[in-house]
């Protein structure tokens, strides 16, 4: 069965927006102790802290920019990079596969945040909403330029 490539556009779009909540609420609790805090101790970590302080703030700022759809292709690759600096640095010495050292989530949010910034983030967001703005300006403005010409 052929899927509808308007379809699959607003599943698109539709993914990247429950990926982006769901890395900013992770994101936010870290920061803001909400939803349980840190990895559910209630705790709070600084954003200067480094690593988990410098992730959790980019899980934060740039989940939020991928769920609006706002420079999301580069919020998506340095999302995708710090999942997988936390798969390899925190995960994988425990044990070989995601299943054993509890790495699932880095892992596919890694791999989410990649299939993001190659797939784009689809008609639903600011990106798509500033091209079609950027589109519209020149023929605006060249019928301004026509209408003041006559």
């Amino acid at each position: 069965m052929r899927t509808p490539s308007s379809l699959t556009q607003h599943l698109t779009s539709i993914y990247r927006i429950i990926l982006g909540l769901l890395i900013s609420c992770h994101g936010a609790s870290t920061l803001f102790g909400v939803f349980g805090g840190a990895v559910g101790t209630g705790k709070t970590v600084s954003p200067f802290t480094w690593p988990g302080g410098a992730a959790a703030l980019i899980q934060f700022v740039c989940g939020l920019a991928i769920m609006l759809g706002l420079a999301t292709r580069p919020a998506a690759v340095l999302l995708s990079g710090s999942m997988a600096y936390a798969y390899f640095t925190v995960h994988q010495k425990h044990a070989l596969l995601p299943i054993q050292n509890g790495g699932e989530p880095a892992a596919l949010f890694a791999w989410g945040f990649l299939m993001i910034a190659f797939l784009g983030s689809g008609p639903w967001s600011l990106d798509a909403l500033v091209a079609r703005l950027r589109d519209r300006a020149p023929a605006a403005s060249s019928v301004q330029a026509a209408t003041s010409e006559a």
